[in-house]
């Protein structure tokens, strides 16, 4: 089934058309990168850090060599401390492959690939990239999640003409590694969520092919949560398949809604704090995202608990802020670059007391074969934290150097953060937001 579900989004991908994923494929990469990239002589450029050169890089480069591939001296960044995807380090791969004629072969894991990603990019050329870890799901998917001028943004780019990952490698990674990977595809299961409610009204229309080359491995890749803190290769199958078909399934949709929804922006949020980039290994994309997906679990639940079918429309229309008054309250919740970016985002999807009153009637109207589907979709907070324990990923605020109390003051931020529509957005709608936050935290809560 996974096979056959990489085959159809691989036909309907705009920029990737060779996928490679099983034990001891590192092998055959050179052939594999050969015959998709540098079959007309062009020469070849591996970008790596010091780990992921140990790891595979110097397979790879050899391998190419081997196939007969012009293969120049390779960029390899120091493993300590670690690359952070800045521009200014694109900017270093851009030039290099721009005075060399080379096409970039990334060899590593999320930074290692997204400036690859984004350096290629920008140059109108492709790419491949050799994962080293089960850590991320942007091995296949386009954009490149970079930090410029104090927001967090995702930089168009296409995504790799090629996705190798040997499972061997793979498990061979630090375990903070497949925890990160774990994280980042459990929040497929709130952001499916939002995906129903947003194509409730109109927003995001569901892509057929896209949710399924998301959701339908989902329950199964997070199975092994044991298997995988073990290191058993084959239990990685499931997992790096999964990460894989997500970003697949964000070129068929030209967009990153299958993959993420509110609980990504808690992630953001913290990582434009740099919350822990001082850490030894810096404390990655997913293990923040796992805590962002256990709040958005927990908001949910709360959510569910409430009759939005006999929700007062007239009341909570009558008491809905005007822009003026939302824009004074986004600009009192952030500062700087980051309160301009949050007043455009929310500007977006903000509507008069007409547009509220057509939005909740729609919610109402539907909210008998909705709830339903939502209810399916999700996985009990608790259940969930166990699984991301099981797994090695964060579970609890404090794993991530936090408290209950700084995530109780993130959901706020991640509503006004990025303009895609959320349960944030229709809580708040509602007139339920603040109530839904406090319930969440409340004793006997999920980390109470």
């Amino acid at each position: 089934m996974t096979i056959e579900l990489i085959a159809r989004g691989l036909a309907a991908a705009s920029d990737t058309s060779v996928v490679e994923v099983g034990r001891g494929v590192l092998a055959s990469t050179g052939t594999i990168l050969r015959d998709a990239l540098f079959a007309d002589g062009t020469p070849a450029l591996v970008v790596a850090d010091e780990r992921t050169w140990a790891a595979a890089g110097h397979a790879v480069h050899d391998a190419l060599v081997a196939a007969g591939v012009e293969v120049l001296e390779p960029m390899i960044f120091p493993g300590h401390p670690v690359l952070y995807a800045a521009l200014d380090t694109c900017d270093i791969i851009r030039e290099r492959l721009a005075e060399s004629g080379a096409l970039g072969v990334a060899v590593g894991s999320g930074t290692i690939n997204d400036l690859t990603k984004l350096a290629s990019g920008q140059l109108g050329q492709p790419y491949g990239v050799v994962g080293t870890a089960a850590s991320m799901d942007g091995y296949s998917g386009f954009g490149a999640p970079m930090s410029s001028e104090g927001v967090k943004v995702t930089m168009p780019c296409p995504a790799p003409l090629v996705v190798v990952i040997d499972l061997d490698i793979a498990a061979a990674a630090p375990p903070s590694m497949v925890a990160s990977g774990y994280g980042d595809l459990s929040a497929k299961i709130p952001a499916g969520a939002d995906w129903i409610l947003s194509d409730a009204v109109g927003l995001d229309p569901i892509d057929p092919l896209a949710w399924e080359l998301v959701q339908s491995g989902v329950s199964d890749a997070l199975s092994r949560p044991d298997a995988l803190a073990a290191g058993d290769a084959d239990a990685y199958a499931g997992l790096v398949s999964g990460l894989v078909l997500s970003g697949l399934a964000m070129q068929v949709y030209r967009g990153t809604r299958p993959a993420s929804g509110a609980e990504h922006y808690f992630s953001h949020l913290w990582e434009l704090d740099h919350l822990g980039a001082d850490w030894d290994p810096p404390l990655s994309h997913g293990h923040k995202v796992a805590i962002g997906t256990l709040a958005m679990s927990a908001f949910y639940e709360r959510f569910l608990a409430r009759d939005l079918a006999g929700l007062d429309i007239d009341a909570a229309v009558a008491r809905w802020a005007p822009w003026e008054v939302v824009e004074a309250d986004i600009r009192s919740t952030f500062t700087g670059a980051l309160a301009d970016h949050a007043v455009n985002e929310t500007k977006v999807k903000y509507v008069d007391g007409a547009g509220l009153r057509d939005r909740l009637e729609r919610f109402v109207s539907s909210w008998a074969a909705l709830r339903p589907r939502i209810t399916a979709q999700l996985v009990p907070a608790k259940t969930l934290q166990e699984m991301l324990r099981s797994a090695g990923a964060p579970a609890t605020p404090e794993d991530i150097g936090l408290t209950a109390g700084d995530v109780r003051a993130t959901f706020p931020k991640a509503m006004y953060y990025r303009s895609r529509y959320t349960v944030l957005d229709l809580a708040r709608e509602a007139g339920w937001f603040d109530e839904l936050v406090d319930e969440v935290f409340a004793p006997g809560g999920l980390w109470s």
